[in-house]
């Protein structure tokens, strides 16, 4: 058990750390350890069951090895943390893959032992001489160590009084395994030519001429089936963050003395001065202390328009130089950045979402007693009636046989597989089953602007010229002149022009300056023409006014001392963003648009989709979007949020649902719950239907297993359960379960 423990002080005398636990099994082991570290004096503690964590607070009176006790006198084990950031750990992410790889395994080997043992039941001209011994040895591994996950967990839920799917399923392997092998070992039916003939009739016998060992098998594989895919599923958690860490700059070049040395970006200390050139990234958060640059920061405000900085300006850590060299001192380095905030902001969002309980579980707390319960009065009935004590502990176990949940364990596994696979030939991957949980209940629809609603890339959209000038020539003047800048929007002007030009100028956050074909071309500001002695006429700058007030962005173009026009340039709507609005009002859901970019450009945006201007939010930083999530929340909304940016990352995580564009960054994407292949925006709201669907088909899958139990245990507690005929009806309820969720391969 890892010893090493990291944890954040708090002003209020109390410790904050987190525990990753393993050994639960459903939602309610979550709630169960929960409990048991809240009644601690001193501890507040909250467990994720999705991210198989525990996020506890706890006072000086009590001790990290207090907290691990706890969870093991629960059940469970409990390990601390290491020194490394939160999700960066590879320790923790190489426990999951083995635990997944152990599970595989374990599905694999009872896959193989279970076919052959299914096949001999159900197919009389295989049941050779002595085959239920073959069947026997087939089936003890299966029943013992392949179902053992089962067994363990109900003997730990049993411990504390409770039921969950693990005690049906321990219960009704145990029932047919253990009856069987007193069947062969005390009864006929291990006597040598013993045959389960292909019989549907309805027969009270002793049960002790009869196996049930591909039940038991059958079983135990195909909920081995359902928990491998749901633990794969699971395994991703922590993806997001390291995706988030690994976008920092791994290596810096330190100034000292005059004397640049490269050095790993987390050596850095409070107060170094490092370089950063073109195209590189700002190795931390820091002011700069000489040069000037355009900064991309669209991983903070999603916006493609660059920051530009000079000395005395603030840069963060992780955003790219797209201008000239800059010297930076370093003000915030390890912790402390903005990109650590973000990864904290993103894992406090993952752990604090709704735990959804699966259905099974809830139906399983009431239906196990009960089933239990009439197997006992089955056994109690028939003795008192005076029959063979072996036929009336035969219709006990009978009952316990029939109650296990065959078609239950295909049921969500079955619709998950099919939807799943449906969605990704649509475009549409989905993270697991707490995301379908969430769809059913979204009315609220947040949308990012950029990248999501918008293409995220300037473009031209406009170009003005001054009377008696052609407008292709000032398209063609500038835009070979900007195919000499490195400018985001000097490369939306250039618009892949290329052509020569001399004595090239950058004037840093003004424009730039120089000779195309003769001419000396000016392209900036209007600020800046008129500095030039080339002030734009009142036509021009009405055109810069209206691009303004539309939040899109205005160059102006002089040449030869006289302004000569505006170039408009925009982050433009993407085709269907207005459709897809539509269809998500037609889903019942409120559309909402958040967004990093001002006011204007917000709600011109918002009127081109139809989206309502009061629905609006600009001007936001990441914190900001969380915090509008969580205010949406607190007012009892449900809210899916389609984003696709890092700085949409722990929005994502916080949203109820979180759905991300493909063509969004690798952050983006593992804090969602949805990843959309395509950048169309009309496929979330296919999502969203997809999603529904799938979840109806678990509940109808589940309806129907649970159903059937029902409606067979009657015919088990008088007795009268057949062997093949549990056999046919069992797979004829596996095969409606399986045939119900191909329908999805339906959708539309």
């Amino acid at each position: 058990m890892s010893t090493d423990l990291t944890t954040d002080g708090t002003t209020d005398g109390t410790t904050d750390v987190e525990l990753a636990i393993t050994g639960m099994t459903c939602a309610s082991c979550a709630n169960r350890i929960e409990r048991k570290l809240n009644k601690l004096d001193g501890v507040e503690a909250s467990v994720n069951y999705a991210t198989e964590k525990a996020r506890v607070r706890y006072a000086e009176s009590v001790t990290p090895e207090d907290l691990l006790a706890t969870v093991e006198a629960a059940g469970y084990s409990a390990t601390l943390p290491t020194s490394e950031p939160a999700g960066a750990g590879s320790g923790e992410m190489g426990s999951r893959d083995a635990e997944l790889d152990a599970l595989r395994d374990r599905l694999v080997v009872s896959a193989l032992l279970t076919v052959p043992v299914i096949a001999m039941a159900m197919v009389p001209a295989l049941q050779v001489d002595h085959w239920q011994w073959l069947s026997l040895t087939l089936a003890a591994p299966v029943a013992v160590w392949g179902a053992w996950p089962f067994h363990r967990a109900a003997v730990v839920n049993a411990r504390h009084g409770a039921t969950t799917m693990d005690t049906l399923v321990s219960v009704g392997v145990t029932a047919a395994f253990g009856w069987s092998l007193v069947a062969l070992l005390w009864g006929s039916a291990g006597d040598p030519g013993m045959t389960h003939a292909f019989e549907l009739s309805v027969d009270r016998t002793d049960g002790l001429s009869n196996i049930y060992l591909e039940t038991a098998a059958g079983v135990t594989t195909f909920l081995l089936a359902g928990r491998w895919f749901e633990k794969r599923s699971k395994r991703r958690a922590g993806d997001a963050l390291r995706a988030l860490l690994d976008l920092g700059a791994k290596d810096v070049v330190v100034l000292r003395d005059g004397v640049e040395t490269p050095m790993p970006a987390d050596r850095l200390a409070v107060d170094d001065v490092f370089v950063v050139r073109p195209g590189e990234k700002v190795a931390t958060d820091g002011v700069v202390e000489s040069g000037t640059s355009a900064v991309d920061a669209s991983m903070l405000t999603g916006e493609p328009v660059p920051v530009e900085v000079g000395p005395g300006d603030a840069v963060t850590g992780a955003t790219v130089n797209a201008g000239g060299r800059l010297v930076v001192r370093a003000t915030r380095v390890g912790s402390d950045t903005r990109l650590a905030q973000m990864a904290r902001l993103v894992e406090d969002a993952q752990s604090g979402k709704a735990r959804a309980q699966r259905l099974a579980d809830r139906v399983s707390g009431v239906f196990v007693p009960v089933v239990i319960a009439l197997a006992l009065g089955t056994l109690g009935f028939w003795l008192g009636t005076g029959v063979a004590t072996s036929a009336a502990f035969a219709a006990a176990v009978s009952v316990l046989i029939i109650a296990c949940p065959c078609a239950l364990g295909l049921a969500t596994p079955t619709a998950l597989l099919v939807g799943t696979g449906r969605g990704a030939q649509l475009g549409i991957l989905v993270r697991g089953p707490e995301a379908l949980e969430q769809t059913r209940r979204v009315d609220t629809v947040v949308l990012d602007k950029t990248g999501t609603v918008t293409t995220g890339r300037m473009a031209l959209v406009d170009v003005v010229a001054a009377d008696g000038t052609d407008p292709a020539d000032v398209r063609r003047l500038a835009g070979v002149l900007e195919s000499a800048s490195e400018h985001p929007i000097a490369r939306a002007v250039a618009d892949g022009r290329t052509g020569t030009v001399t004595d090239f100028a950058n004037l840093p956050g003004r424009g730039v300056r120089g000779s195309v074909d003769g001419h000396d071309v000016v392209v900036g500001r209007p600020a800046l023409l008129a500095e030039l002695g080339t002030p734009l006429d009142d036509a021009l700058l009405a055109a810069v006014d209206a691009a303004e007030t539309a939040g899109r962005t205005a160059a102006a173009v002089a040449w030869d001392g006289a302004a000569r026009g505006v170039l408009v340039v925009a982050d433009t709507v993407k085709d269907g963003s207005a459709e897809a609005v539509a269809r998500f009002r037609e889903l019942g859901l409120a559309p909402v648009l958040l967004t990093g970019d001002n006011e204007r450009a917000a709600r011109a945006v918002a009127l081109e989709v139809g989206i309502d201007p009061d629905s609006v939010v600009a001007g936001v930083m990441p914190e900001d979007k969380v915090a509008h999530v969580r205010r949406l929340q607190a007012e009892g909304r449900v809210v899916a949020m389609v984003g696709d940016g890092v700085n949409d990352a722990a929005a994502l995580a916080q949203a109820d649902l979180g759905i991300a564009m493909g063509a969004g960054t690798d952050v983006a994407i593992e804090a969602s719950d949805l990843t959309l292949v395509r950048g169309d925006l009309r496929v979330a709201a296919d999502a969203v239907r997809l999603s529904r669907r799938t979840l109806g088909t678990i509940r109808s899958n589940l309806v129907w297993a649970f159903g059937y139990n029902v409606a067979a245990l009657p015919l088990a507690a008088a007795g009268l359960l057949n062997p093949m005929l549990a056999g046919a009806a069992m797979a004829l309820s596996s095969v409606f379960v399986v045939g119900n969720s191909l329908r999805l391969r339906t959708f539309r």
